[in-house]
C-alpha cells in the first residue's frame, strides 16, 4: 500500500505540534558546552546555522540531567535555573529562521565518563558495559531511581521554560533508559527489574513526569532502540511491548534507532549489505507500524538518496526520514533535498587506512567508529566556529588529534 506523502508534505503530531516536513536532524553529540554545562555561543553558532537549514525538526545533542553523571565532555546539563537564559538564546537563536526544536533529555548511567562527571557510573544493576575502560557502576536504590525521574520532568520543565517546544527521551545506544530495558544490564527483581513488564517501568514513569510536568501543547518523544543486538538482551518483540506502551501514555513520536557501545549498530559497525540498503532499521520499524497506533514513526540511520526517502515515505515504512551524519557535512540538507534538487547526500567513508596491515594485528571496526564519529565532530566544531564543513579532511588529522589528547578520546562517543 502506498502513501501521497513526500518529504515536504506537513505533520501534526498529538501535541498539536506541526512539522512544516518530514525532515528530522537527529540528537548528535555536539562536545561543545562549557565546563559548567551551560550552552555558549558555539552552540548557538552552529544551532542558528541548522536553523536555516530547513529541517522539519532538530533534535539537540545529548543533554544531561544530572551534572554529576555526563556522558562526555561538552555535555549540555540542564538540573536548574542556572542555564536557563543562555538555553533561551539557543531557542530563540535557532527559532529565527528554524522550525520546531526539541532537547534530547538523557542520563548515561553506566555509560557515564568518569574523567568527567568525577563520580561513579550508576545502574540497574552492578555489572559493567563491556567495552574497555568501562568501570563498574553501583547499582541505583529505589529513592535514586525516583530522585533521577523527578529530574527529567524538573529538565523538561525548565527546557518549556527557555522557549523550545518539546523534548525527546533518549531511550537507546545503551544508555541509563536502555540499561533498565535490557536483562543484560538490569539484574534486579523489585519494581524495576526480574521481568519485561517491570524493567519497562522506568521509561514509563519518566515519560509520565515530564507529561505531568510541562504544557498539554508541549511535545514529548523518545528515541527507542528496536533492539541491542546482543544475545539475551533487548529483543525486538520486548521493544515492540515498549512502543504499545509508550503509545498507551501519550508519547508524540518514536525515533527508531539501534544498538549499544557493546553491538554498536548505530554506528554503522555492520554488514555492507546492510549499510547498502540506506536505512538500517527500516525493516524493524515496518513491524511498528501496526502497534503505533498513528503516532509517527522516525527511522534514523543510514539514509542517503532522496529516492531512498521518499520510497520509505510513499510505501508507509516510517513517517519522518532522520538525518544524523548528513547534517555535519551538509547542514542544510533539506534544502539541498527539497529546493536545490540533490539526490545523493555526500558523506564520506570514514576509515583507518593500511588495513591489510593493521587489519592483522586488531579489529579495526572500533577503531573506524571511533575515527568516524570524531571525524564528523570535528566537523560540527568547524560549523560552530562559523567556518564551512571540510569533506576532505583526512582521517589521519583526525586520527593523530584523537592521540595527542591522550587514550580516553578512542573511547565510544555517542553520535
Amino acid at each position: 500500500m502506498t502513501h501521497d506523502v513526500s518529504l515536504d508534505s506537513p505533520l501534526t503530531l498529538r501535541s498539536g505540534l506541526t512539522l512544516p516536513n518530514r525532515l528530522l536532524k537527529s540528537a548528535l553529540s555536539e562536545g561543545l558546552a562549557a565546563p559548567d554545562g551551560s550552552p555558549g555561543t558555539r552552540l548557538e553558532t552552529l544551532y542558528r546555522r541548522w536553523g536555516g537549514g530547513g529541517y522539519g525538526l532538530t533534535v539537540t545533542g545529548n543533554v544531561m540531567v544530572d551534572g554529576r553523571q555526563r556522558g562526555e565532555p561538552g555535555n549540555v546539563v540542564v538540573e536548574d535555573e542556572r542555564h536557563l537564559s543562555a538555553l533561551s538564546r539557543l531557542a530563540e537563536g535557532y527559532h529565527e529562521k528554524g522550525g520546531p526544536i526539541w532537547v534530547q533529555l538523557n542520563h548515561p548511567g553506566r555509560q557515564a565518563n568518569q574523567r568527567v562527571s568525577r563520580n561513579r557510573p550508576v545502574a540497574p544493576s552492578a555489572i559493567a558495559a563491556r567495552v574497555p575502560g568501562a568501570a563498574k557502576p553501583v547499582a541505583l536504590t529505589d529513592a535514586e531511581i525516583r530522585e533521577i525521574i523527578a529530574r527529567f520532568g524538573r529538565s523538561a520543565a525548565l527546557v518549556e521554560a527557555a522557549g523550545f517546544d518539546g523534548v525527546q527521551i533518549h531511550g537507546a545506544h545503551g544508555y541509563l533508559v536502555t540499561q533498565f530495558l535490557s536483562p543484560r544490564s538490569n539484574r534486579r527483581d523489585d519494581a524495576w527489574g526480574g521481568d519485561a513488564e517491570r524493567r519497562r517501568a522506568f521509561v514509563l514513569e519518566v515519560l509520565r513526569t515530564i507529561r505531568t510536568a510541562v504544557s498539554p501543547g508541549f511535545s514529548v518523544g523518545i528515541k527507542l532502540n528496536s533492539a541491542d543486538f546482543q544475545r539475551g538482551g533487548f529483543t525486538e518483540d520486548e521493544s515492540r511491548d515498549v512502543v504499545r506502551a509508550l503509545v498507551a501514555e501519550g508519547v508524540d513520536l518514536i525515533e527508531i534507532s539501534g544498538g549499544s557501545y557493546e553491538a554498536p549498530a548505530m554506528m554503522g559497525v555492520m554488514a555492507e549489505s546492510t549499510r547498502a540498503r540506506e536505512a538500517y532499521f527500516l525493516d524493524y520499524a515496518r513491524t511498528v507500524r501496526a502497534v503505533a497506533e498513528g503516532v509517527p514513526i522516525a527511522v534514523t540511520g543510514g539514509f542517503r538518496t532522496r529516492a531512498a526517502m521518499d520510497q520509505a515515505l510513499t510505501d508507509d515504512d516510517c513517517d519522518i526520514i532522520g538525518l544524523g551524519r548528513p547534517a555535519c557535512v551538509t547542514p542544510d540538507a533539506p534544502r539541498a533535498l527539497l529546493e536545490r534538487g540533490v539526490a545523493h547526500l555526500d558523506v564520506p567513508p570514514i576509515r583507518m587506512g593500511a588495513r591489510a596491515v593493521l587489519g592483522r594485528l586488531t579489529d579495526l571496526r572500533p577503531l573506524d567508529s571511533a575515527v568516524n564519529l570524531q571525524w564528523h565532530a570535528d566537523q560540527l566544531h568547524r560549523i560552530a566556529s562559523g567556518q564551512e564543513p571540510d569533506p576532505a579532511h583526512p582521517w589521519w588529522r583526525t586520527l593523530a588529534t584523537m592521540l595527542t589528547t591522550g587514550p580516553t578520546a578512542l573511547r565510544p562517543k555517542r553520535n
